[in-house]
């Protein structure tokens, strides 16, 4: 279906969010901090990013407002997954430039349903 890159810093939810993406039937690109993540969005060009907010180096708030700044990137959703779930996140998160916003650990069918409405 669409080309999915997930930038999260857990090997268990890596894993798991790797593994909803693929039986939906998504092809999914993958890295474990956000400087890598950005690299491989300008290169590969997905139709989605999943992003965690917390990571090491670059934080998830920072790398969606580097990805809604780049021209070459701009046009990408950013769905933040994260467990920073308060209110001023979420509203922080959506200011950076995400498209939605999820708190962990979300539920497969919500997630995926999110994914599919923002790669149309």
């Amino acid at each position: 279906m669409a080309r999915i890159l997930l930038i999260e810093d857990s090997p268990t939810d890596r894993a798991v969010f790797t593994q909803w993406l693929l039986k939906a039937g998504h092809e999914v690109l993958s890295a474990d901090n956000a400087e890598d993540g950005l690299q491989i969005a300008r290169e590969q060009a997905p139709q989605l990013v999943l992003m965690d907010v917390v990571l090491p180096g670059m934080s998830g708030f920072q790398a969606t407002r580097a990805l809604s700044r780049d021209e070459s990137t701009r046009a990408i959703p950013v769905l933040i997954v994260s467990t920073k779930g308060m209110e001023t996140d979420k509203a922080w998160g959506m200011r950076q430039g995400a498209s939605d916003y999820i708190v962990k650990p979300p539920r497969e069918d919500d997630l995926i349903a999110r994914i599919n409405k923002l790669v149309g």
